[in-house]
């Protein structure tokens, strides 16, 4: 009873400290400020008002390619998704930042072990303070439980946990930029492949155009009429644009193979139907709604990286402070005589164990200002996202919107051009005019097609562009999600 006594008494100041509130030595986390934000977006003619982004990857992104209105596109997303290589490397290195979150986590939780020994040992006969009647010869038996707990008193597990939780969640929102940015990558070229179709059938179309016309030559050269020089320049232009289309279909073949590549197939056996549709430039809202800024992944990881970097202090604080921990032990021991769980045989084990470093030249000082200084890199580096983010916003604003003035006077310029090389050709007809004429007008409509159509492709790569930096869409379903999972995910990493 007074033995029992006595060892309560030398676990109540440990079971006292064990209840006391323990602290944290991790500054006060704030999310590093990027300076006054503007009220509205410049590119915009609508205001659409900024606020203070915060992550919220997490809010659903949904297939944000379907406004584009394009079943083959649709296909190619969803195969992307399911197949890519570097969407699996992606995936496999947030499964591992989960893994290594949860081997830290498992410090927060008392350890059990168990022992379990049989032995036959001979002692020397010249052991230091060996007994007089002991055998030689003898057998050991072990059997025993072990139970070791660290009491975070500073804070150092705690805060290595929520490094850890906010390096997955970064981990994650890395993910998440990966597969947005690869599937805007094949969102790019798939809509420069139409592109190309589209090409390819105004250069075909043309070579219709450029072999009458030189049918029409031959046959005033054979009558007398036209020159051989008029012949000459008709056979010109027609190789030249035989030529164009020979190039346009090799650009073709090497966007088709990087398409295949992106969803994961052989470039060898992959292969898309010609598709010359013209694909249609989404309509944009006015008031795109800044808040869709916040939803960009990339933003949100480099705030968690920020918010680990801010715990690290925390840990590297903690080591100028001793390291409590509980240890306690019950086993049974014997030497391979008789019953080994008897009561006779059992031992036990039980207080704290303190430990502390008094002096290491300047470690855990040159530890605390490392990590002082990682903090301030991830909250410059944090900066830095978010003002790319803004000028990614506003340059494929401005794009959309001077390519959009573009497209009208290019289109306003092939037309220009079909009728002057609609006149041309009727007047060479007449006799009014030599062929040199009628070449320039149809080498200036095949340029003006080719660039209006170029103009197109630039603008729907824009807007592409734009969905990227707006976090991947702007469907305004999603907005009334977006504030409660900003909440949630800023709660979870913190």
């Amino acid at each position: 009873m007074i033995r029992k006594r006595a060892v309560l008494r030398s676990l109540l100041p440990l079971a006292l400290v064990s209840v006391l509130p323990a602290c944290s030595l991790a500054p006060a986390y704030k999310t590093p400020a990027v300076g006054a934000l503007p009220e509205h977006y410049a590119g915009q003619t609508a205001n659409g008002l900024w606020s203070p982004a915060h992550p919220a990857d997490m809010a659903t992104r949904g297939p944000w390619w379907s406004v584009y209105a394009n079943p083959t596109l649709d296909r190619l997303e969803q195969q992307l998704d399911a197949s890519n290589p570097s969407l699996a490397v992606s995936l496999a290195r947030y499964d591992a930042a989960r893994a290594l979150l949860g081997e830290t986590r498992s410090n927060l939780y008392p350890s059990l072990g168990v022992d379990a020994s049989d032995s036959r040992n001979r002692q020397s006969n010249n052991r230091p303070l060996r007994g007089s009647g002991q055998p030689n010869e003898y057998s050991a038996e072990n059997f025993s439980f072990g139970l070791g707990y660290e009491l975070d008193l500073w804070g150092r597990v705690r805060n290595e946990v929520a490094a850890g939780q906010a390096n997955a969640t970064a981990a994650q929102a890395d993910l998440a930029s990966v597969k947005l940015s690869l599937e805007a990558q094949l969102a790019d070229l798939y809509i420069t492949l139409r592109g190309y179709d589209v090409q390819e059938r105004i250069l075909k179309d043309t070579l219709d155009a450029y072999q009458q016309g030189l049918d029409l030559t031959q046959r005033r050269f054979q009558g007398g009429v036209a020159s051989g020089l008029d012949v000459s320049r008709a056979k010109t232009q027609l190789s030249d644009a035989q030529a164009q289309v020979s190039e346009v279909e090799a650009q073709r073949a090497l966007t088709e193979h990087a398409i295949a590549t992106l969803v994961g197939e052989s470039a060898s056996r992959f292969t898309l139907p010609v598709d010359n549709a013209a694909m249609n430039v989404p309509a944009i809202p006015l008031g795109v709604p800044s808040q869709l800024l916040e939803r960009r992944p990339d933003i949100a990881a480099a705030e968690r990286r920020v918010f680990a970097a801010n715990a690290e202090i925390g840990v590297a604080r903690a080591a100028f402070f001793p390291r409590l921990s509980l240890s306690a032990a019950l086993g049974w021991q014997d030497t391979g005589m008789g019953n080994l769980l008897s009561a006779g045989n059992r031992y036990w084990a039980l207080g704290p164990d303190l430990a502390m470093t008094l002096f290491d030249g300047g470690l855990r000082r040159s530890k605390v200002q490392a990590a002082q200084a990682n903090l301030d890199a991830s909250a410059g580096l944090y900066r830095g996202v978010v003002l790319d983010a803004f000028q990614q916003v506003e340059d494929n604003l401005t794009l959309l919107q001077q390519l959009g003035k573009e497209a009208h006077q290019q289109d306003d310029a092939a037309s220009a051009a079909r009728d002057s090389q609609t006149i041309a050709t009727n007047r060479y007809r007449e006799g009014a005019v030599n062929y040199l004429d009628v070449v320039s007008a149809q080498t200036a409509e095949l340029q003006a097609e080719r660039s209006a159509e170029q103009v197109r492709t630039r603008r729907l790569e824009a807007s592409v562009n734009l969905i990227r930096a707006l976090g991947g869409g702007w469907q305004s379903a999603q907005l009334s999600t977006t504030a409660n999972a900003m909440a949630d995910s800023t709660t979870q990493a913190r």
